[in-house]
């Protein structure tokens, strides 16, 4: 990884931190996308002590909001000249539903848009520094959902955990689509199941939800355990070669049906595009 450049949203805490600090480690120099300031500063001098001398960066962006997204995703093209690995980690659950102000729902809008707008965004990037990559933190909570693509914004009902597990389908079936329309470009995509890690993740949550959080994180792994999928396939030797796949353990996983529907995932993938105004 010494001299490669690394895109990761998410990065300022849980797996994302210990990935961009592995990641720096190995070399990286690390490009963070972030909303609280704090905890990027303090990710920042994190990883000007792993690796001093090199040009770790953060932008900053709320990338539930769809001007962010391509805001940022600009500014990071223009300043990089070249990117060798975008990770897309940021994500959430919410309680209860909450439209943004571009009327998406939130958790859609955080956890699967985001991941487009931005991948859009930094495509002529990726294209340019082939070989490269692009990995999205996905969920094993996929294995509850389906999609209906007639109600992608959850207005006939709303249940903050299957939300959440639709978001995280949306992420394999982005993944698929996005490896078939970048097929020989040398630009592979791929996608991950971390495992159920103690992190901040559903802090911000309320009610039953946020009791049921709470006490899972008991038997959690750890951040370190829950980044090396993620480390793995932005790294490895081994994973240059695959695309298009999901990932546990650092090895292929065979997820649902619903996650392998290529022709649903050509239509969210439009759908996407029409919403984020692509």
């Amino acid at each position: 990884m010494r001299g490669k450049i690394v895109v990761i949203t998410g990065g300022t805490s849980g797996i994302g931190r210990v990935a961009a600090e592995k990641l720096a480690a190995m070399g990286a120099r690390i490009v963070l996308v972030a909303r609280d300031r704090a905890r990027a500063g303090a990710t920042l001098a994190r990883l000007r002590e792993t690796a001093t001398g090199v040009d770790h960066r953060v932008h900053y962006a709320d990338l539930s909001q769809l001007r962010e997204m391509k805001r940022v995703a600009k500014e990071i093209a223009a300043a990089e000249p070249r990117i060798d690995v975008l990770i897309n980690n940021a994500g959430a659950i919410f309680s209860r539903r909450q439209l943004t102000a571009d009327g998406l729902e939130r958790t859609f809008a955080l956890n699967h848009v985001a991941y487009f707008v931005l991948t859009e965004g930094l495509r002529e990037r990726l294209l340019a520094s082939a070989p490269a990559r692009i990995v999205n933190t996905s969920s094993n909570a996929h294995r509850r959902a389906s999609l209906d693509l007639n109600d992608l914004q959850s207005a006939k009902s709303y249940d903050g955990f299957m939300v959440y597990s639709r978001s995280k389908l949306c992420n394999i079936l982005f993944t698929r689509e996005l490896a078939r329309r970048l097929e020989g470009t040398g630009v592979i995509a791929n996608c991950l199941h971390p495992g159920f890690v103690a992190t901040r993740f559903g802090n911000e949550s309320q009610g039953a939800l946020a009791y049921v959080i709470r006490v899972a994180k008991t038997i959690a792994i750890s951040p370190e355990k829950g980044a090396e999928t993620l480390v793995y396939l932005a790294s490895s030797d081994e994973a240059a070669g695959v695309t298009g796949e999901y990932f546990y353990r650092c090895r292929p996983e065979t997820p649902t049906t619903h996650a392998t529907d290529d022709i649903a995932a050509r239509r969210l993938w439009d759908e996407t595009a029409r919403l984020a105004g692509s």
